[in-house]
């Protein structure tokens, strides 16, 4: 058995245990010992972080080979036209490496979404449109590089689920711990059981 943190990062943290002065970090939120982070999420980008005790649990999550699928929901600057969403979908040539093709549709922005803290910045003579980005890869600032990089600037970036395992309306700086069984950890996000569940806490402010 494997213990598996589903935690809804907040704007801004930072996704380590070390702390920095001035800024809040996964301390504040995890208080379970011997767990760490299955990948990273940037400090500007909030939702979905998979934390466990388990390393082999963590690769399979992780790393690209295993293809774990990685949800996004976007805020981008602008509205996307049918090529757009067909050059994100196919793969976007980023310079120094070429995306795989994804899963991409564009929606309303939807209605359990909490909002930002700050507020997301936007210019009010240019319309925002929200995507959903589904990707089995995750290079550092993949997501933010492919819609700039069709001309659709990211404002927001959520992530809502990595394989099966969803947000599922975690607030945030809330998480779910649940437990993992053998064999089940082959398939991310399948049979796992809840163990409990935590509230938020508010993060501390300061070197320590």
């Amino acid at each position: 058995m494997s213990r598996l943190i589903l935690l809804n990062k907040p704007y801004g943290v930072l996704c380590q245990f070390t702390a920095e002065p001035g800024r809040a970090c996964l301390k504040d939120y995890v208080r379970e010992p011997g767990v760490y982070a299955a990948g990273r999420l940037d400090a500007d980008s909030e939702g979905l972080l998979l934390l466990t005790d388990d390393g082999g649990l963590q690769h399979r999550i992780a790393h690209p080979d295993h293809k774990a699928a990685k949800t996004y929901l976007v805020q981008v600057e602008g509205e996307p036209d049918a090529d757009m969403l067909v050059r994100l979908a196919a793969g976007v040539d980023l310079g120094d490496f070429v995306t795989r093709p994804c899963r991409v549709r564009q929606l309303a922005e939807p209605d359990w979404l909490w909002p930002r803290d700050p507020p997301v910045r936007f210019r009010k003579t240019v319309p925002t449109s929200w995507l959903e980005i589904e990707l089995t890869e995750g290079k550092n600032r993949q997501v933010r590089r492919m819609t700039a990089r069709v001309g659709l600037p990211t404002l927001r970036l959520i992530r809502t689920a990595i394989g099966d395992w969803r947000l599922d309306g975690l607030a945030p700086g809330e998480s779910r711990s649940l437990v993992v069984a053998g064999d089940d950890q082959r398939r991310p996000g399948r049979n796992v059981k809840p163990a409990s569940r935590r509230t938020p806490k508010r993060p501390r402010r300061g070197g320590a």
